[in-house]
């Protein structure tokens, strides 16, 4: 089977994953080159009676970490979310670039686009029940189905 075959199967695989109350929607990882130590993952988390998202681990990295991207002044800081990340009793979160996200650090090898990446999440509920989510995620170089003005994105990945 090729690369793309196999990522599209991905796709549609983690298109919509159910873990108890918790939906996860349109997973996926950004890209990596030899030599780069991290990357991100990102997607649309629904809790139906709310919870938290407490941890995150890949296979593909040393460290695994929910993050926050925000201005400081003049200044994008980047920070792991202390607790974890709180799910509104059914509201979407949306895990994207520049805001909250899943960072994979020191990278044990690269992520090529059209390949998939193995990622656990863990939830904790209102009662403190952990529950975990096993996904497969596509790796692209932008969000599966991007657009710029109306435009399919370009990769500027490269520059």
């Amino acid at each position: 089977m090729k690369l793309k075959t196999l990522a599209l199967i991905a796709t549609l695989a983690c298109s919509a994953v159910h873990a108890q109350t918790v939906e996860v929607k349109d997973a996926w990882a950004r890209t990596s080159v030899q030599g780069q130590k991290a990357t991100g993952a990102f997607m649309k988390i629904t809790a139906k009676d709310g919870a938290k998202l407490v941890s995150a681990s890949s296979p593909v990295a040393g460290v695994t970490e929910v993050h926050e991207m925000k201005m400081d002044g003049d200044v994008m800081k980047m920070r792991a979310v202390p607790g974890g990340l709180d799910l509104p009793a059914g509201k979407t979160v949306e895990l994207k670039p520049g805001g909250f996200h899943v960072m994979l650090m020191d990278l044990k090898t690269a992520l090529p686009k059209d390949t998939t990446v193995p990622l656990t999440l863990v939830f904790k509920d209102a009662k403190g029940v952990e529950s975990k989510m096993e996904l497969t995620v596509p790796v692209a170089a932008m969000a599966p189905g991007a657009k710029m003005d109306g435009k399919p994105a370009m990769n500027h990945g490269k520059h």
